[in-house]
């Protein structure tokens, strides 16, 4: 960590974001995802299908509503916006969105979440020394996929999609959150770290002038990561731990 703005386990907070930095629920989300628009995609005859790459491009990191519109438009699919209380059957925006986070529930519900032991190891570390941290995530799921890993007492502050739409929050790339979350912690941004696994969110803590912005490559890449706004790029959290 040598060079950088601010060393790690010398920040006045951590910000992680949840879903590929701490849970593997990314996997799940991307499972969600396929599922869904393979069969949308299907359903409609739409090419070229969906595939990984699209998740990457569209979805990961980004507010749900926002990415089903952002990919249906890669494709020239137009349809009404809609309203977050659309039945999972509409043909809007939110009803498609909506669709995906009923089949993302049921995995969930089914296969259960545990942590990354290389993020358990490094919150083990962060309480040790008596840094705050918190959860700051797009998902609109962050509270109970936080439940069912066991991990809602290790984070008193989370600021997830149900409190960006509660307050009027821009998503990631926007750093509003981030600085919420900062906020919600009382630590100056320049003393906080940013932790993220997508592009959109390396952009918002970037944005934020965070002190560290840390990429966690789960398959965005390092290189892009670091083009985004990463200061540094690791593969797993245990990484930070080594001295």
């Amino acid at each position: 960590m040598s060079g950088q703005r601010l060393e790690f386990f010398d920040a006045s907070a951590v910000l992680f974001d949840l879903d590929g930095v701490v849970t593997p629920t990314a996997e799940v989300h991307m499972r969600a995802w396929a599922t869904m628009f393979q069969a949308l995609f299907e359903q409609r005859d739409v090419s070229p299908p969906y595939g990984d790459a699209d998740y990457f491009e569209h979805l990961d990191g980004r507010p749900r509503y926002e990415g089903v519109a952002s990919l249906l438009a890669s494709r020239g699919i137009e349809v009404p916006w809609g309203d977050p209380q659309d039945a999972d059957d509409a043909d809007t925006v939110c009803g498609i969105g909506n669709r995906k986070n009923a089949v993302f529930s049921a995995l969930l519900e089914r296969e259960g979440i545990a942590a990354y032991p290389g993020t358990l190891a490094v919150l083990d570390r962060l309480g040790e020394i008596g840094i705050p941290v918190a959860i700051v995530s797009s998902s609109k799921n962050a509270v109970p996929v936080l439940a069912a890993a066991g991990l809602a007492d290790r984070f008193p502050v989370v600021v997830d999609g149900v409190v960006a739409a509660d307050e009027g929050l821009p998503g990631k790339p926007r750093p509003d959150i981030f600085l919420e979350g900062a906020r919600r912690l009382h630590a100056e941004p320049s003393g906080a770290v940013v932790v993220e696994d997508a592009v959109s969110g390396v952009q918002a803590g970037a944005a934020g002038r965070f002190g560290l912005v840390v990429g966690v490559d789960r398959g965005a890449g390092a290189a892009e990561l670091l083009h985004a706004g990463a200061d540094v790029v690791v593969g797993d959290l245990a990484e930070l731990l080594k001295p």
